[in-house]
């Protein structure tokens, strides 16, 4: 008896961890809040940069967010010439780059704002993905903290643009000069610390994540998470960990107390002193243009974990409460950060070209833009639907449609199988579609058309309970053909009002 032949696998529809899809509402949706936030940084004066998604590895350099492997954290390939290429990790390593490349041509100060997906090779987690969206504005070319400033109150009016009210968040400031006069008097300065400092900024990095304990494992032994995964730690001796975890509780009642505070911790060290004063310059400028607290403070709990900010260093963290998984209140933590980083254009020149940057977390701001306005009950509008009950009125039909586009109101007619009206119904519902038109045999006879308010039809169809009740609901209507656009508009004007 002849074998069988084996079946050829199917391949699994399915993403690599830590990837998600995005589909029309949730594309809309940034691509609109991106446009808002576009808009403000371009009235301040910034261009827009668009770079390739890939860059050298010997251009990201110390960009990588892991020191001791030179791979670690990017997607990298050889490409055919046997040189190494990674995906982008940030927006910043590209800009570096153009920085450099073009820096005959380009204006300088060189102000650049960039939007698109970045890639981290990373353990993913709950609401932590390997690719997504940032959203960065950068000053190249100027070494004055008032740029530092214009970012931050920049950032202050795109946030507010996204849909953010200004009572609902705060821009946290702090100067890694100031740190680094810490790390001074800890002895975590020099070549052979870089390591062990390097560790010590991305622990105190967390520290609204996994508080003072956590981040007291990190900077001593190293800590287990709750899956089982060890991360190394710094490995400080006690009254080293004591000095770093003075420093991040050393925020007062006001800017000018903590910077009182700070002036005692760094002692003699000159570079913590001249981060005071770049602090103190930062807030009285910021407070003459009305950004002062408590939209912007300044905390030196904010360190940003990467090496190479050498100057001010901000984040903006969103003050209201969400609900999270668990059905617990928290809050809803940063979506932003930034700060000044000195030395990074000149890896490729060999001379110092300052800069100072802010990038948005495009997703969480979405997400918290959404846990805000509660908007799993509010999908975006779709389009309107012309049912198709008559296969051979499709003419007819996109005839409607083009009509409703002409005015301005998104429209499609049905294009699947068959002419079943509670199939054709419950597809317009799924496109969240605003309203429905119907033209049957006897509405083409009449010259009428029906027309059905799904949004209101949806709210009225529990308290329904018989056929004649249902054909009297108001969320359905008979009108004449020549109405069909007056009356959507004033169907989508009704559900479009507060």
């Amino acid at each position: 008896m002849a074998k069988k032949a084996n079946k050829p696998k199917r391949p699994k529809a399915e993403l690599p961890r830590g990837f998600h899809d995005s589909f029309g509402e949730d594309v809309l949706e940034r691509e609109q809040m991106l446009s808002r936030i576009a808009e403000v940084y371009h009235m301040h004066g910034f261009d827009r940069l668009e770079t390739p998604a890939i860059e050298t590895v010997e251009s990201l350099g110390k960009f990588l967010p892991d020191v001791d492997r030179p791979m670690g954290g990017v997607f990298g390939f050889q490409d055919d010439d046997e040189s190494w290429v990674a995906l982008r990790y940030d927006m910043t390593a590209p800009l570096a780059r153009v920085a450099a490349q073009y820096r005959q041509d380009l204006p300088s100060p060189y102000r650049r704002y960039a939007m698109g997906p970045v890639w981290r090779n990373e353990k993913p987690g709950p609401g932590r993905f390997r690719q997504f969206y940032q959203c960065d504005a950068d000053t190249v070319g100027t070494s004055t903290v008032i740029a530092d400033a214009e970012i931050c109150a920049m950032l202050a009016d795109a946030l507010q643009a996204a849909g953010i009210g200004r009572d609902d968040f705060v821009i946290r400031i702090n100067n890694r000069k100031v740190l680094n006069g810490i790390l001074e008097e800890s002895g975590l300065q020099g070549e052979d610390e870089e390591p062990r400092r390097g560790i010590a900024l991305r622990a105190i990095d967390k520290l609204d994540r996994l508080g003072e304990t956590g981040v007291r494992a990190l900077l001593g032994e190293g800590r287990k998470d709750e899956s089982g995964d060890f991360t190394e730690g710094a490995n400080l001796a006690p009254e080293q960990i004591d000095l770093l975890m003075g420093f991040v509780s050393a925020g007062r009642a006001d800017g000018a107390a903590t910077c009182a505070r700070l002036r005692e911790l760094v002692g003699a060290s000159e570079q913590g002193i001249e981060g005071v004063q770049e602090l103190e310059t930062m807030a009285k400028f910021l407070d003459s243009q009305g950004y002062s607290a408590p939209l912007v403070v300044i905390d030196p709990s904010v360190v940003r974990g990467l090496d190479y900010y050498t100057g001010p260093v901000y984040e903006a963290e969103l003050t209201f409460e969400v609900t999270d998984e668990k059905g617990e209140k928290r809050q809803f933590g940063s979506v932003a950060g930034g700060g000044r980083y000195d030395d990074l254009v000149g890896r490729f020149i060999g001379q110092k070209m300052p800069g100072t940057g802010v990038s948005i977390g495009v997703d969480r701001l979405l997400a918290a833009l959404r846990a805000r306005a509660n908007s799993s009950e509010n999908k975006a509008q779709g389009p309107v639907v012309i049912l198709a009950l008559e296969r051979d009125q499709m003419s007819e039909y996109q005839t409607i449609a083009t009509e409703l586009r002409n005015d301005g109101i998104r429209a499609e007619v049905y294009m699947g199988g068959g002419t079943n009206l509670g199939k054709q119904l419950k597809y317009a519902d799924k496109r969240h579609a605003p309203a429905a038109v119907i033209i049957g045999s006897q509405e083409r006879e009449s010259g009428t058309v029906q027309i059905k308010d799904l949004v209101l039809g949806t709210s009225l169809a529990s308290e329904i309970e018989s056929n004649e009740e249902w054909k009297a609901q108001p969320a359905q209507q008979e009108v004449e053909r020549g109405r069909i656009l007056a009356t959507i508009r004033a169907i989508m004007d009704r559900q479009s009002a507060p």
